[in-house]
Protein backbone atom coordinates (compact mmCIF):
# COMPACT_ATOMS: atom_id res chain seq x y z
CA UNK A 1 0.00 0.00 0.00
CA UNK A 2 2.80 1.97 0.95
CA UNK A 3 3.90 2.03 -2.46
CA UNK A 4 0.51 2.63 -4.24
CA UNK A 5 0.44 5.80 -2.18
CA UNK A 6 4.25 6.87 -3.36
CA UNK A 7 2.80 6.49 -7.03
CA UNK A 8 -0.15 8.39 -6.62
CA UNK A 9 1.02 11.21 -4.86
CA UNK A 10 3.68 11.12 -7.94
CA UNK A 11 1.12 11.61 -10.05
CA UNK A 12 -0.43 14.47 -8.30
CA UNK A 13 3.29 16.14 -8.19
CA UNK A 14 3.32 15.41 -12.54
CA UNK A 15 0.02 17.12 -12.15
CA UNK A 16 0.90 20.17 -10.49
CA UNK A 17 4.43 20.49 -12.04
CA UNK A 18 3.41 20.37 -15.73
CA UNK A 19 0.63 22.48 -15.17
CA UNK A 20 2.81 25.21 -13.19
CA UNK A 21 5.26 24.69 -15.96
CA UNK A 22 2.66 25.51 -18.87
CA UNK A 23 1.35 28.48 -17.33
CA UNK A 24 4.74 30.00 -16.22
CA UNK A 25 5.60 29.81 -19.92
CA UNK A 26 2.47 31.14 -20.69
CA UNK A 27 3.49 33.95 -18.44
CA UNK A 28 6.96 34.66 -19.06
CA UNK A 29 6.22 34.65 -22.87
CA UNK A 30 3.58 37.44 -22.11
CA UNK A 31 5.66 39.59 -20.27
CA UNK A 32 8.40 39.46 -22.65
CA UNK A 33 6.00 40.05 -25.55
CA UNK A 34 6.44 43.84 -26.54
CA UNK A 35 3.57 43.69 -28.55
CA UNK A 36 1.32 42.22 -25.72
CA UNK A 37 0.27 43.97 -22.57
CA UNK A 38 -1.44 41.95 -19.52
CA UNK A 39 -4.08 44.71 -19.04
CA UNK A 40 -4.45 45.87 -22.82
CA UNK A 41 -8.23 44.53 -22.12
CA UNK A 42 -10.64 43.91 -19.50
CA UNK A 43 -10.63 39.78 -20.84
CA UNK A 44 -6.34 40.41 -20.13
CA UNK A 45 -6.75 41.76 -16.92
CA UNK A 46 -9.43 38.88 -15.69
CA UNK A 47 -7.61 36.31 -17.28
CA UNK A 48 -3.80 36.75 -15.95
CA UNK A 49 -4.81 38.13 -12.74
CA UNK A 50 -6.50 34.47 -12.26
CA UNK A 51 -3.41 32.57 -13.74
CA UNK A 52 -0.97 34.84 -11.60
CA UNK A 53 -3.29 34.68 -8.40
CA UNK A 54 -3.84 30.41 -8.83
CA UNK A 55 -0.10 29.61 -9.24
CA UNK A 56 0.49 32.17 -6.86
CA UNK A 57 -1.85 30.53 -3.94
CA UNK A 58 -0.99 26.67 -5.44
CA UNK A 59 2.67 27.31 -3.91
CA UNK A 60 1.52 28.66 -0.93
CA UNK A 61 -0.49 25.90 -0.32
CA UNK A 62 1.98 23.34 -1.36
CA UNK A 63 4.75 24.73 0.87
CA UNK A 64 2.39 25.67 3.69
CA UNK A 65 -0.36 22.74 3.64
CA UNK A 66 0.62 19.62 1.83
CA UNK A 67 3.65 18.55 4.08
CA UNK A 68 2.28 15.01 4.18
CA UNK A 69 2.05 14.78 0.64
CA UNK A 70 6.17 15.49 0.16
CA UNK A 71 6.65 13.14 2.93
CA UNK A 72 4.16 10.41 0.38
CA UNK A 73 7.24 11.31 -2.02
CA UNK A 74 9.95 11.21 -0.65
CA UNK A 75 9.82 8.99 2.58
CA UNK A 76 6.43 7.36 3.94
CA UNK A 77 3.09 8.23 5.07
CA UNK A 78 -0.11 8.88 3.05
CA UNK A 79 -0.77 12.63 1.86
CA UNK A 80 -3.74 14.69 3.37
CA UNK A 81 -5.66 14.45 0.48
CA UNK A 82 -8.30 17.20 1.16
CA UNK A 83 -5.40 19.74 0.92
CA UNK A 84 -4.43 18.03 -1.79
CA UNK A 85 -7.08 17.88 -4.08
CA UNK A 86 -8.13 21.79 -2.96
CA UNK A 87 -4.72 22.53 -4.06
CA UNK A 88 -5.51 20.42 -7.43
CA UNK A 89 -8.32 22.81 -7.68
CA UNK A 90 -6.96 25.86 -7.01
CA UNK A 91 -3.87 25.21 -9.97
CA UNK A 92 -7.03 24.11 -12.04
CA UNK A 93 -8.36 27.73 -11.92
CA UNK A 94 -5.53 28.81 -13.87
CA UNK A 95 -5.69 25.90 -16.58
CA UNK A 96 -8.98 27.13 -16.99
CA UNK A 97 -8.37 30.55 -18.48
CA UNK A 98 -6.91 31.01 -21.97
CA UNK A 99 -3.79 33.13 -21.90
CA UNK A 100 -1.73 34.21 -24.54
CA UNK A 101 0.99 31.01 -25.23
CA UNK A 102 -0.98 28.72 -23.61
CA UNK A 103 0.20 25.24 -24.88
CA UNK A 104 -2.75 22.86 -24.73
CA UNK A 105 -1.11 19.78 -25.07
CA UNK A 106 0.91 19.82 -22.20
CA UNK A 107 -2.39 21.44 -19.98
CA UNK A 108 -3.75 17.50 -21.44
CA UNK A 109 -0.36 15.75 -20.35
CA UNK A 110 -0.93 17.45 -17.10
CA UNK A 111 -4.29 16.41 -16.37
CA UNK A 112 -3.55 13.15 -17.79
CA UNK A 113 -1.32 12.63 -14.35
CA UNK A 114 -4.51 13.56 -12.47
CA UNK A 115 -6.37 11.13 -13.88
CA UNK A 116 -3.93 8.33 -13.61
CA UNK A 117 -3.73 9.25 -10.13
CA UNK A 118 -7.56 8.91 -9.86
CA UNK A 119 -7.19 5.61 -11.83
CA UNK A 120 -4.68 4.13 -9.24
CA UNK A 121 -6.57 5.31 -5.73
CA UNK A 122 -10.05 3.82 -7.33
CA UNK A 123 -7.69 0.76 -7.74
CA UNK A 124 -6.78 0.98 -3.93
CA UNK A 125 -10.48 1.36 -3.08
CA UNK A 126 -12.04 -1.60 -5.19
CA UNK A 127 -9.44 -4.04 -3.28
CA UNK A 128 -10.49 -2.57 -0.04
CA UNK A 129 -13.72 -4.84 -1.06
CA UNK A 130 -15.98 -1.55 -1.69
CA UNK A 131 -18.31 -1.11 -4.52
CA UNK A 132 -16.66 -2.06 -7.66
CA UNK A 133 -18.90 -1.21 -10.41
CA UNK A 134 -20.13 2.34 -8.68
CA UNK A 135 -16.38 2.92 -7.70
CA UNK A 136 -15.63 2.73 -11.32
CA UNK A 137 -19.27 4.39 -12.70
CA UNK A 138 -18.06 7.43 -10.48
CA UNK A 139 -14.88 7.49 -11.55
CA UNK A 140 -15.72 7.91 -15.20
CA UNK A 141 -18.17 10.40 -14.59
CA UNK A 142 -15.99 12.50 -12.63
CA UNK A 143 -13.63 12.24 -15.64
CA UNK A 144 -16.30 13.04 -17.86
CA UNK A 145 -17.51 16.01 -15.95
CA UNK A 146 -13.86 17.14 -15.62
CA UNK A 147 -13.82 17.77 -19.79
CA UNK A 148 -17.39 19.49 -19.31
CA UNK A 149 -15.40 22.71 -17.43
CA UNK A 150 -15.76 25.61 -20.09
CA UNK A 151 -12.12 27.05 -20.53
CA UNK A 152 -12.82 31.43 -20.83
CA UNK A 153 -12.03 31.83 -23.94
CA UNK A 154 -11.96 35.67 -25.56
CA UNK A 155 -15.04 36.13 -27.63
CA UNK A 156 -15.96 39.14 -29.85
CA UNK A 157 -19.71 38.59 -30.14
CA UNK A 158 -21.64 41.75 -29.09
CA UNK A 159 -22.74 40.72 -25.87
CA UNK A 160 -18.90 39.81 -24.98
CA UNK A 161 -18.42 41.65 -22.02
CA UNK A 162 -21.46 39.88 -20.19
CA UNK A 163 -20.52 36.30 -21.98
CA UNK A 164 -16.93 36.59 -20.56
CA UNK A 165 -18.80 36.91 -16.93
CA UNK A 166 -20.87 34.31 -17.41
CA UNK A 167 -18.37 31.89 -19.15
CA UNK A 168 -16.04 33.42 -16.07
CA UNK A 169 -18.38 32.06 -13.33
CA UNK A 170 -19.47 29.14 -14.64
CA UNK A 171 -15.83 28.12 -15.53
CA UNK A 172 -14.87 28.91 -11.29
CA UNK A 173 -18.47 27.30 -10.14
CA UNK A 174 -17.58 24.05 -12.10
CA UNK A 175 -14.17 23.95 -10.70
CA UNK A 176 -15.22 24.10 -7.58
CA UNK A 177 -17.53 21.74 -8.01
CA UNK A 178 -14.75 18.99 -9.55
CA UNK A 179 -12.72 19.87 -6.39
CA UNK A 180 -15.30 19.24 -4.38
CA UNK A 181 -16.29 15.55 -6.19
CA UNK A 182 -12.45 15.22 -6.53
CA UNK A 183 -12.45 15.58 -2.65
CA UNK A 184 -14.60 12.90 -1.70
CA UNK A 185 -13.05 10.36 -4.00
CA UNK A 186 -9.68 11.08 -2.22
CA UNK A 187 -11.54 10.57 1.39
CA UNK A 188 -13.04 7.52 0.97
CA UNK A 189 -16.66 8.23 -0.39
CA UNK A 190 -15.88 7.82 -4.18
CA UNK A 191 -19.39 5.82 -4.84
CA UNK A 192 -21.24 8.71 -4.43
CA UNK A 193 -20.66 11.08 -6.85
CA UNK A 194 -23.65 11.82 -8.88
CA UNK A 195 -24.75 15.06 -6.73
CA UNK A 196 -27.50 16.75 -8.05
CA UNK A 197 -26.30 20.15 -7.69
CA UNK A 198 -23.04 20.07 -9.75
CA UNK A 199 -24.36 18.39 -12.91
CA UNK A 200 -27.37 21.20 -12.93
CA UNK A 201 -24.51 24.05 -12.74
CA UNK A 202 -23.25 22.73 -15.62
CA UNK A 203 -26.01 21.91 -18.04
CA UNK A 204 -27.49 25.17 -17.06
CA UNK A 205 -24.38 26.83 -17.04
CA UNK A 206 -22.58 25.15 -20.39
CA UNK A 207 -25.88 25.46 -22.44
CA UNK A 208 -25.61 29.68 -21.84
CA UNK A 209 -22.41 30.03 -22.76
CA UNK A 210 -22.89 27.26 -25.62
CA UNK A 211 -25.44 29.00 -27.02
CA UNK A 212 -24.18 33.02 -26.12
CA UNK A 213 -21.02 32.26 -28.50
CA UNK A 214 -23.09 29.27 -31.18
CA UNK A 215 -22.81 32.06 -34.15
CA UNK A 216 -19.52 32.72 -33.69
CA UNK A 217 -17.93 28.91 -32.61
CA UNK A 218 -19.62 25.85 -31.86
CA UNK A 219 -17.40 24.49 -28.56
CA UNK A 220 -18.05 20.92 -29.63
CA UNK A 221 -15.31 19.77 -26.67
CA UNK A 222 -17.29 21.10 -23.71
CA UNK A 223 -21.08 20.41 -26.09
CA UNK A 224 -20.04 16.26 -26.43
CA UNK A 225 -19.05 16.00 -22.86
CA UNK A 226 -21.45 18.00 -21.22
CA UNK A 227 -24.15 15.63 -23.19
CA UNK A 228 -22.27 12.55 -21.57
CA UNK A 229 -22.38 13.75 -18.32
CA UNK A 230 -25.80 14.40 -18.32
CA UNK A 231 -26.50 11.49 -19.73
CA UNK A 232 -24.09 9.68 -17.36
CA UNK A 233 -25.55 11.14 -14.28
CA UNK A 234 -29.19 9.82 -15.86
CA UNK A 235 -27.88 6.18 -16.49
CA UNK A 236 -25.97 5.96 -13.14
CA UNK A 237 -28.83 7.16 -10.82
CA UNK A 238 -31.12 4.20 -12.59
CA UNK A 239 -28.17 1.82 -12.08
CA UNK A 240 -27.60 2.62 -8.62
CA UNK A 241 -31.08 1.97 -7.26
CA UNK A 242 -30.46 -1.38 -8.21
CA UNK A 243 -26.73 -2.32 -8.00
CA UNK A 244 -25.58 -1.53 -4.44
Amino acid sequence: MEIINRLISIFFLGYFAVLFVERVQSLVRMLGDENYSLIQSGYDVYVNAVLILSLLATVFLLAAFNGDFWRSIFMSGTPNYTMLTVTAGVILVSGMVHTEYTVAPLQFVAYGFLIAGMILYTVTQVQSGTGAFRLWYCLAYLTVFSMAIPVVYRSHIDKSVLFHVIEAVVSIALVICFTYMLRQMFTGNGTGLLYFIPIIIAVIGDAVVLYMRWSEEINYFVLIFIVLSALMFVIGKILFSFIK
